[in-house]
């Protein structure tokens, strides 16, 4: 007998414990052992660890609580309800990056393809040697991957769940004698309906809004969602809680929120956790809190094939082909609804209406690169604004890795390819690839996306390079953390949920061992 999943929550309420702005009708005072800002990969798994351990935790999110019974295939309704600003956020540069955020009980998590990897051993490795990060080792990190891993059910997908378009990337992938592996996902019996990005509708995707928050809740934890921080109070260099606005309807800002507490966690994103951390007055003796911005930048292709694909049947992303790891290139099949693929595309006037024509004979693949260069975001006005200049070596990069997708894709039965560079003819056969190489390509005239921000206040053991130090306390201040992608040192080459969940998992352990300096 197959088992099923239990439901996240309890749809026909609000769960105990959860308090959104329909239930805030004054301003709100509250004190707690630990605030969290942000209910992503890093502040729902503290949340839910320190909240098991009798720890009284609140967490803070700007955005709305969902349940699983409110996503649906409507993806333009998803856009403007779960991501930052409709997911039109943009990194500043040459060219701009657009990033996606998620802005949602649960965070990113929500909104991710739910791919569950561990650090690779030469990151940690890299982390220990260049950081001076002690503790932080695959033999170090092994009991936190663990428990996380039994915690969110990582697990390779049911067969039966695998789309047309997953099968063609991995034909294609053995065809040219390439490595290929199934992919790790946070699921449970995932039934393959492709709407990850815009939140999971069957409660099978594991994201922290079923696994950590429920768990959270369970312990006592209390979650107020539609609050928007301001700023972190301080006394002197002491942490000693928040203040923020509860978000009407309308955006408008409402009834005054404070949280009084012990201890209090960044844990609100690679973009705006140094912003947080500006407004509030916080100062790395280091200098370096916004820089080191790292965005592993993306891209995709556009394959047609003389077959229906009907690549909205199947899971996302059920393999990535590994082949280039070492140049720091992944590939991944992604199906990607109707109207964004057509925004998002080259093509235009009569070669965008055959491409979208042939929708249901297209493979979209989307490249990961492991980037060599950095960014930084700065707070303008209180707001954050990422600023991001692609490298020529990884824009080298980014040709290389398209036309190595594109010869997978011919090799798989494609017969015309859309690329993300504008200017450049669609590819009708693998020989058209070398016209990728014939003539330079600007990086002006490159798509690149991303949802993978990291590095903004990087840890370290040396105050005077890092923002905080191995565990996330903020150097130079005292009970401030933070505690998601903000603290990688550097890229890491894979998704980064799991990691981030495995460093907040590290991060309890290391709060509830030295408790006595958090009473």
């Amino acid at each position: 007998m197959v088992a099923l999943p239990r439901p996240a929550v309890r749809q026909e309420r609000i769960p105990a414990g959860v308090t959104t702005r329909d239930a805030i009708h004054g301003d709100l005072v509250l004190d707690a052992d630990v605030v969290i800002v942000g209910s992503g990969a890093g502040g729902a798994t503290l949340a839910a660890e320190l909240a098991e351990c009798g720890l009284d935790v609140v967490i803070v999110e700007e955005g709305r609580y969902y349940t699983t019974r409110d996503f649906t295939a409507d993806a333009s309704a998803a856009v403007r309800a779960l991501y930052r600003d409709g997911g039109a956020t943009m990194a500043i540069g040459d060219p701009p990056v657009l990033f996606q955020e998620g802005r949602a009980v649960g965070g990113s998590t929500v909104i991710n393809g739910g791919m569950s990897w561990r650090t690779p051993e030469r990151i940690l490795d890299r982390w220990w040697r260049e950081a001076a990060i002690d503790g932080v080792r695959a033999k170090d990190m092994e009991p936190y991957f663990a428990r996380v891993e039994k915690r969110i059910h990582v697990a390779y997908q049911d067969p039966e769940s695998i789309g047309e378009d997953n099968h063609l990337l991995k034909r294609g992938a053995d065809a040219m004698g390439w490595k290929v592996i199934p992919n790790l996902r946070n699921q449970v019996h995932c039934p393959g309906s492709n709407n990850c990005a815009f939140g999971c509708p069957t409660g099978a995707k594991q994201s922290a809004l079923v696994s950590y928050i429920p768990r959270a809740l369970h312990f006592g934890a209390r979650l107020l969602s539609d609050v928007k921080v301001d700023r972190i109070t301080m006394h002197g260099k002491r942490a000693t809680g928040i203040v923020g606005r509860v978000v009407g309807a309308d955006g408008r800002p409402g009834h005054r929120v404070s949280v009084r507490a012990k201890l209090v966690v960044a844990a609100c994103g690679a973009i705006q956790t140094p912003a947080l951390l500006a407004r509030s007055g916080v100062r790395s003796p280091s200098g370096r809190l916004g820089h080191n911005l790292s965005l592993h930048p993306n891209v995709k292709l556009t394959a047609v094939f003389d077959q229906p694909v009907r690549g909205w049947e199947g899971v996302h992303q059920a393999y990535q082909v590994r082949e280039f790891e070492g140049e720091g290139l992944l590939f991944a099949a992604v199906n990607i609804p109707p109207g964004i693929l057509a925004m998002t595309s080259h093509p235009r006037g009569a070669a965008l209406h055959a491409l979208m024509q042939d929708y249901d004979k297209t493979v979209v693949a989307g490249m990961l690169c492991e980037d060599t260069s950095t960014g930084r975001v700065r707070t303008i006005a209180g707001r954050p604004q990422a600023f991001y200049q692609l490298a020529e070596f990884d824009a080298q990069k980014l040709i290389r890795g398209v036309a190595l997708l594109a010869e997978l894709l011919f090799a798989a039965g494609a017969r015309r390819i859309a690329t993300p560079f504008a200017g450049v003819p669609e590819l009708t056969c693998a020989d058209d690839t070398r016209a990728l190489y014939a003539h330079a390509i600007p990086r002006r005239a490159m798509e690149v996306v991303t949802v993978h921000m990291m590095g903004t206040a990087a840890m370290g053991g040396d105050r005077a390079r890092a923002v905080t130090d191995g565990h996330g306390l903020v150097h130079d201040a005292d009970r401030l953390m933070v505690c998601d992608a903000s603290l990688f040192p550097t890229p890491i080459g894979v998704n980064p949920m799991e990691t981030i969940m495995a460093l907040a998992t590290r991060a309890a352990a290391h709060i509830l061992d030295n408790h006595h300096q958090f009473a």
